[in-house]
């Protein structure tokens, strides 16, 4: 089932490649609650097919790194992105982007959180196996707000500005 507007994000896991030590993380991939995480928190998420992409590095994660202000502004506690790769490949991307500190690079290595989503897709196709389907959507404390879910192959309803959009 898809997840929908209303719905609690469904319990899981994410990793997160840490850069510094602290807060009780150490260096390298650290295994976080979604949960946990969400708690009492205003977020930003946006999903893509896979780190390194062309319309996700090209479009998709860059549109997000030019208006972190404006999320900041807007009440935003964090912007996370999530793709089906492994933490160090999330890690490396988010030091390709230049995006530490502005975009929690969240790494979903077998698809098991896309797949409690409801929005995982099979791309064996294309040689990328199950992947999340690229959407975007505004979480507060754990529930959905706003949710934007992308037609196979099309890049129209996940960007930032219609996520900022939908915060007034």
């Amino acid at each position: 089932m898809t997840i929908k507007i209303g719905d609690r994000l469904p319990e899981g896991e994410l990793r997160e490649y840490i850069e510094v030590e602290g807060q009780g993380c150490s260096v390298g991939p650290n295994k976080f609650n979604v949960g946990e995480l969400v708690k009492g928190k205003k977020i930003a998420i946006f999903g893509v097919p896979g780190a390194f992409t062309g319309t996700c590095s090209q479009k998709h994660a860059p549109g997000y790194l030019q208006h972190v202000e404006d999320f900041k502004a807007k009440g935003i506690d964090e912007i996370w992105c999530i793709a089906v790769n492994d933490a160090s490949v999330m890690g490396a991307w988010g030091r390709d982007l230049k995006a530490g500190g502005k975009i929690r690079m969240m790494a979903d290595g077998n698809g098991d959180y896309a797949k409690a989503l409801g929005l995982e897709v099979d791309l064996n196709k294309a040689g990328m196996g199950l992947r999340l389907r690229r959407c975007s959507m505004l979480v507060e404390d754990g529930i959905v707000k706003q949710l934007n879910i992308e037609e196979s192959g099309k890049f129209e309803v996940s960007n930032a500005e219609t996520l900022l959009a939908q915060l007034n």
